[in-house]
């Protein structure tokens, strides 16, 4: 989520990321922290051992396009085999796809090969963001995402959209750089939020964090829209020799099947989208929806953990979350100091909150965290902002946050009406007390960004389109189970699948869910309807 300036922008960052993505972080997070391991043990092996950044990268396959919409689709990868059993590949995709005679840019391929004998084809993931990798969410463990029979079946490929890590990516600040705008206290501090002066000094802060990623990115910033990332996996499509499109996308990567799904409805094959989000959705809506269902998993966690020996509160759940609030107050007027010399704010404190609601396997970090930073000790909140923003040992793994904030700038239209976001920030008090006040004014992030968005948030129907699974959870703080409810509505075929659980996301969490969806992509059968898993 967000704070003042400096992490008020990560209001935005967190909101969007949780939702849009959470998807890195959150399918990330529900895997990589369960159990509760310590903190340093688990940030050090986020990668997994199937890793293929080491592997030797592939020259321009051949044969090259030429110059033409089909040329591109026709392209053929140049394999590299990977430790682990994984192969690596780049291709190329026009950096203006209304342009293909012009530049082009490079997309990053990791394949994991079906083991079985005939296959059913090419199975796309895509874990989130935006701004996640999916070439590593494949090659760092694809074998712990998918059923063992879906293996046999598929090819199964996850690739860096636009913009992304691996392939052509939004570079904008160096480590230093990055902690500065992350962890920094802002100019604003001390300034009444919502005032002139201070979203004046947010907005100078937006405009200079543009201005660094313009300069280091050049022409693809303008870009690395979601609406090109759906042309590119078409073309990647095309590429793997499959006449329709399947697809598995988590939280953010919902939003680049349902929009696939719009754009390309004869192409729709075997679709599942998990933890939904619900394209016509404005920004407004999205941090609205996220705040209120952050705060409603905060107050689950806060229930449970009163159930619980050694839980950091005691007395009733309104008391509890009262005192999560004026802890929160605490940090805000005065940041605590890490070993390292970081500030812990209040925005860098409610991403560290936030990180572990992505699943209920992880609350028990949250009584870690509360206990430690009541006594005035930043280091466990630091840590688990770092497994949020892919920071380990001072160095960013990814490029992952300006990949989402590019992205995001041009997804949303921005309206930076200051009228109307003095409205709205008081509406996110009202609807979550205690992290609402923290979320406000979202459109500064964008508002001064060098390439202004041109793209709407619209419904989608897909009209004639296969059907397609939506998968909500009812208890999802990133993507709230209305936004399920609402794409499955909006799309012609949709086919709603209900988990009645708590985290982001169902698919590899609900034995009941994996069964609906395993079946659909091994047999295309659908249910008749919804299961309401539990």
């Amino acid at each position: 989520m967000q704070r003042t300036p400096r992490v008020r922008r990560r209001r935005f960052r967190g909101a969007g990321r949780g939702l849009i993505a959470v998807s890195a972080v959150a399918v990330a997070a529900a895997v990589v922290l369960s159990g509760c391991a310590p903190l340093s043990a688990l940030l050090g092996e986020a990668l997994g051992s199937g890793d293929v950044r080491s592997c030797e990268r592939a020259g321009t396959p051949e044969p090259a396009p030429h110059d033409t919409v089909a040329g591109f689709a026709k392209q053929s990868p140049d394999w590299i085999s990977c430790p682990g059993g994984m192969e690596v590949a780049d291709v190329l995709a026009p950096l203006d796809w209304e342009d293909p005679a012009g530049e082009t840019i490079t997309l990053h391929l990791v394949r994991h090969r079906a083991t079985g004998g005939e296959t059913l084809g090419t199975l796309f993931l895509n874990p989130g963001g935006p701004g996640a990798s999916g070439a590593d969410y494949v090659a760092n463990g694809v074998e712990s995402v998918l059923d063992e029979e879906l293996l046999r079946k598929y090819d199964v490929i996850g690739w860096d959209p636009r913009g992304v890590e691996h392939s052509s990516g939004v570079r904008c600040l160096d480590a230093a750089g990055m902690d500065d705008f992350l962890f920094g206290v802002s100019d604003a501090e001390g300034l009444e939020v919502g005032s002139d002066a201070w979203i004046r000094a947010a907005a100078e802060e937006a405009r200079d964090f543009g201005e660094a990623c313009e300069a280091e990115t050049g022409a693809l910033l303008a870009h690395v829209s979601t609406a090109e990332t759906v042309q590119d996996l078409d073309m990647l499509r095309a590429i793997a020799g499959d006449p329709k499109l399947n697809y598995l996308g988590f939280s953010y990567g919902t939003y680049i099947g349902a929009r696939y799904a719009d754009m390309f409805p004869e192409r729709v094959g075997r679709l599942v989208l998990d933890g939904a989000m619900d394209p016509s959705a404005s920004l407004a809506d999205v941090v609205r929806e996220q705040t209120r269902g952050f705060e409603l998993s905060l107050r689950a966690y806060v229930t449970d953990c009163l159930t619980r020996a050694g839980c950091p509160f005691d007395g009733t759940v309104d008391e509890a979350m009262g005192r999560i609030g004026e802890l929160l107050d605490r940090v805000d007027a005065k940041p605590l100091t890490g070993s390292d010399g970081r500030s812990l704010t209040s925005g860098t404190l409610l991403t560290a909150i936030i990180t572990p609601l992505y699943s209920q396997d992880n609350w028990g970090y949250l009584d870690q965290l509360f206990q430690t930073v009541s006594n005035g000790d930043a280091d466990v909140a630091l840590s688990l902002a770092d497994f949020y923003y892919d920071r380990e040992g001072g160095e960013y793994l990814t490029n992952s946050t300006e990949a989402f904030s590019a992205i995001n700038c041009l997804d949303y239209p921005v309206d930076a009406d200051v009228p109307r976001m003095r409205e709205e920030a008081a509406e996110l008090d009202e609807v979550a007390p205690t992290i609402g006040r923290f979320q406000g004014y979202g459109d500064l992030s964008c508002s001064e960004w060098p390439v202004q968005s041109e793209n709407r948030r619209e419904r989608v129907t897909a009209a004639g389109a296969d059907p397609i699974l939506v998968v909500g959870t009812t208890g999802d703080p990133a993507t709230p189970y209305r936004w399920a409810e609402s794409l499955a509505d909006q799309l012609e075929s949709g086919v709603l699948v209900t988990y009645e659980g708590e985290g982001h996301t169902a698919y590899g969490g609900s034995a009941c869910v994996g069964s609906v969806v395993d079946e659909y992509f091994l047999t295309g059968k659908v249910p008749a309807e919804d299961p309401h898993c539990s």
